[in-house]
């Protein structure tokens, strides 16, 4: 399934391909047509994704064998060395080269064989469940060096540590070589590194001995000799299920528990605990990095998936920065993904997961938590000019906020009804952007570098007519609601001093027809009538917000006829204030004069200028609409 799609991922996204309680499943790398995936107990299929045409692929006995023992969880693992090449284990090591239409065993038992831990078939009287749960002494984990792939290290339920440096025409158990750790304990996961073929980790499950502490070990030469790295003493919650490295930084290691997710980014001799947003202390079973988006995915127990968009920031927790009072750490280019939007609602019951933000991330660190004094984000254009303030978190550690990438939208004339496409601003054009952070009196700037969506089909020169023209009308509808805001002011104006006045008085007269003349001409510019949306009455404002909505919503080039009807509506506009200007030129001077006798305030129409600095973007008509919102670090998809 989706782990992005416009408006969201929905359940209709994403399709169920086989049976079981959720276990391993892998894309075959050498035919994406092919995903391997298994039910409980080994029960491996092949499904092509094309047709969902399933193909039992599962290894089998040899003659007068007893059944493989298959863990609940068996194992599958693609080598990250040969495409295509594929393992699981039972007691044995099998590896496919071929699909999974044929299996070498490629390994002795590796696992204790102890009979007394092989009695799954005696139930003692009490059930005759015998559902593969109760399967041990097999194979759990299993990892090929992706430095090496003669090297393959295996771990197995019943305490065994395995490795081969020979392509599995030998094996050692090394398990005996890590120090204080009780026999018998559960291999959770054994990970080869990915930056050195003698560098492993492996992590212990010794919960069903009723210890739930958490047992995580390391070898750099081949499992001579292993170095406890010190979780208990980070007070590490919760007993390990997972471990793995990051793909760029070799210090920076995940480790999943029982109760989380926590994190080090010195090798292992610190940790934290991961607290994003709203995740949960919940069991993570599985962790991976993804290669090229740098997003860390995380799958829980009870088959959720959450995602932590953009890793980078925690790549550059070294001590040179975190000795830093503070500064703006940099991150990859923030991409422009297209402004699509998702299907209509799909019937009750349906579940709604969070796509991917689509705001350039600014992440920012402080060596201490931001109480005294002024906190500001502030972008900046290449002229230095501020495009938009963000609200910044205080926080200790690395922070982040979010920018649309928009600025603020127009203001809009009120009318009868909310102008929704005008509800947003334009998108900035891609370029390298300036994050200015301001606390206290200390300033530090940090690149932002903003990039086209790669799936674009048109070129930066037609994002950036996209961009003219939306500003041209971004200009004109501000121009409008001036032009509004004067008439308004005269209506208003004239009808208040009218209300001052008796009704014989000839002057009352000349105030309420420039009143009634003012409020034709706004009808012109704004719809009127009451009812909302469902009036159906369009006046220059509301077309020409439909023709800015348009332009805003495709950055591709526009098309011709918006353009000209952008010129068209400016022009209509523009002859609406040209009559405006004739009414006030030949009416004001006269019956400012008599206002004057009667002691009465004069009728003033306000300058553009004036109206300019008291307004900077509004957007819709109605309530203010900000550009940019907070993002969490996760999404459950």
């Amino acid at each position: 399934g989706d782990s992005s799609f416009p408006g969201g991922v929905s359940n209709s996204r994403w399709e169920n391909i086989y049976g079981g309680d959720g276990f391993w499943t892998f894309v075959d790398t050498s035919d994406p047509t092919y995903i391997y995936t298994e039910a409980q107990g080994g029960t491996i299929g092949r499904v092509n994704r094309i047709t969902h045409e399933i193909r039992s692929i599962q290894p089998l006995p040899l003659y007068k064998e007893k059944k493989l023992r298959f863990n609940w969880n068996a194992p599958i693992h693609m080598s990250p060395n040969e495409k295509g090449t594929l393992y699981i284990g039972a007691e044995f090591l099998f590896r496919s080269r071929d699909h999974g239409d044929t299996w070498e065993r490629i390994s002795p038992d590796l696992t204790t064989n102890d009979p007394e831990k092989q009695k799954q078939e005696e139930s003692g009287g009490v059930t005759i469940d015998n559902s593969a749960a109760e399967m041990h002494t097999s194979i759990y984990s299993i990892s090929e060096s992706p430095k090496n792939g003669q090297v393959i290290w295996v771990g197995t339920d019943d305490g065994n540590v395995q490795l081969t440096r020979d392509g599995a025409k030998t094996w050692t158990n090394v398990v005996g070589n890590i120090p204080d750790l009780p026999k018998f304990s559960w291999v959770s996961t054994v990970e080869a590194s990915r930056f050195d073929e003698g560098t492993a980790y492996a992590t212990f499950d010794r919960h069903t001995f009723g210890d739930v502490k958490p047992y995580l070990y390391k070898t750099t030469d081949f499992g001579k000799t292993w170095t406890a790295l010190p979780v208990q003493q980070s007070d590490v919650r919760g007993y390990a299920h997972v471990i793995k490295e990051d793909t760029v930084e070799p210090n920076l290691l995940f480790l999943g528990t029982e109760f989380g997710l926590w994190i080090t980014a010195d090798g292992g001799q610190r940790w934290a605990q991961y607290k994003g947003s709203d995740f949960p202390a919940v069991a993570v079973r599985d962790i991976v990095v993804h290669p090229r988006e740098s997003d860390l995915v995380l799958a829980t127990h009870g088959r959720g998936i959450w995602i932590i968009d953009d890793i980078t920031p925690l790549r550059a927790l070294k001590p040179e920065l975190m000795e830093k009072d503070a500064a703006v750490v940099e991150g990859p280019p923030a991409i422009q993904y297209f402004n699509s939007q998702g299907g209509w609602a799909e019937g009750d019951e349906t579940f709604i997961g969070q796509s991917r933000p689509t705001d350039a991330f600014i992440t920012y660190y402080q060596k201490r938590r931001h109480i005294f004094g002024d906190l500001k984000i502030e972008i900046l254009d290449q002229d230095g000019k501020v495009l938009d303030t963000v609200s910044p978190t205080k926080h200790r550690g690395l922070n982040r906020a979010a920018w649309s990438m928009r600025l603020k939208p127009p203001v809009v004339p009120p009318a009868a009804s909310l102008l929704f496409e005008a509800t947003q601003g334009p998108r900035i054009l891609p370029g390298t952007y300036t994050v200015k952070i301001t606390k206290g009196d200390q300033v530090y700037t940090g690149p932002l570098k903003i990039v086209l969506d790669p799936r674009a089909k048109f070129t930066l020169e037609d994002r950036k007519a996209q961009y003219d023209l939306v500003t041209k009308l971004y200009k004109s509808i501000e121009h409008m609601a001036y032009a509004e805001n004067a008439i308004v002011t005269v209506r208003d104006s004239a009808a208040a001093r009218a209300a001052k006045l008796s009704e014989k008085d000839p002057l009352r007269g000349r105030l309420q027809q420039l009143s009634e003349q003012a409020g034709a001409l706004r009808s012109k510019i704004v719809a009127t009538k009451e009812g909302g949306m469902i009036t159906g009455e369009e006046r220059i404002r509301e077309l020409m917000g439909k023709v800015y909505g348009d332009v805003n919503n495709y950055e591709g080039r526009p098309t011709e006829y918006q353009a000209r009807r952008a010129d068209d509506l400016a022009h209509e506009l523009e002859d609406v204030i040209t009559e405006f200007r004739a009414l006030t030129d030949k009416s004001l001077s006269t019956i400012n004069a008599s206002l004057a006798k009667k002691k009465l305030e004069k009728i003033v129409v306000p300058s553009e200028a004036d109206w300019q600095k008291e307004h900077t973007g509004g957007g819709g008509g109605a309530a203010k609409v900000s550009g940019f919102r907070r993002v969490a670090l996760n999404r459950e998809e």
